[in-house]
């Protein structure tokens, strides 16, 4: 009874060992993803970049180059849209099913999913000079939609006229947000619609987003844009 209570406790010992060395391990790996998100994403000094990789045992995982599920959380990423910067304030982005390989360099999820959210000042520094963009509520159908306010200069009238609009933020091609203005105040005054609209519709592509990964859905929220995104072999490294 005495040996098999010391083996026993040799199981334990063994066992939590183990899992120590699990979770190391699986620290390390975190802590490294993390990195090279930061370095091939450009992520500033002041930005950060977490993962997390999820599944046990961890090791087993690596020793058959898959892993279960790995989430992802970035902020302060600047990319260019449309010729133009937009920090993207905030990144998430899970998963599934990651194969590895070229000596654990490379790595692509059979299916991932993400958002990418927005703010209004940062939109509005995407946007052309002197346009404002800010939230403009709901619809009448309950959707979400943007507050887009420009100021155009119109030579018959000598002055500059100033235009707030409510638009429409939808999402083209897998990769670009476009903003469509529902209607222009003032637009019977000959020249009038044709130039606030030039300022106010526009297509912005965002750069920056892993092969695979495209673009779904937009909504207006009260604190900026939420982008979803959804792919099928997305390639997140190499």
């Amino acid at each position: 009874m005495r040996a098999l209570r010391i083996g026993l406790v040799i199981l334990v010992v063994l066992a939590g060992l183990f899992v120590a060395a699990d979770r190391i391990a699986v620290s390390l790996a975190e802590d490294e993803v993390a990195k090279k998100l930061k370095s091939g994403l450009d992520v500033p000094s002041s930005g950060n970049a977490s993962v997390s990789i999820e599944g046990f045992p961890f090791l087993t995982q690596v020793a058959s180059e898959n892993l279960d599920k790995v989430t992802a959380d970035l902020d302060g990423i600047t990319a260019k849209a449309g010729g133009r910067q937009v920090r993207l304030s905030k990144i998430t982005m899970a998963a599934d099913d990651v194969a590895l390989s070229d000596n654990y360099s490379s790595a692509v999820a059979d299916r991932a999913t993400g958002t990418v959210h927005i703010s209004y000042a940062d939109l509005s520094k995407a946007a052309d000079e002197g346009v404002r963009i800010d939230y403009g509520g709901k619809s009448k159908s309950g959707k979400g939609q943007v507050k887009v306010t420009a100021s155009v200069l119109m030579p018959l009238l000598d002055r500059p006229i100033e235009r707030s609009v409510y638009s429409t933020v939808s999402v083209t091609g897998g990769d670009t947000v476009r903003l469509h203005a529902d209607k222009v105040p003032g637009s019977k005054i000959p020249g009038i619609e044709s130039a606030i609209r030039k300022k106010i519709d526009f297509d912005r592509r965002i750069d920056k987003l892993p092969d695979g990964l495209k673009l779904e859905k937009v909504e207006a929220t009260k604190t900026g844009v939420d982008l979803s995104m959804k792919g099928t072999h997305v390639r997140m490294t190499g």
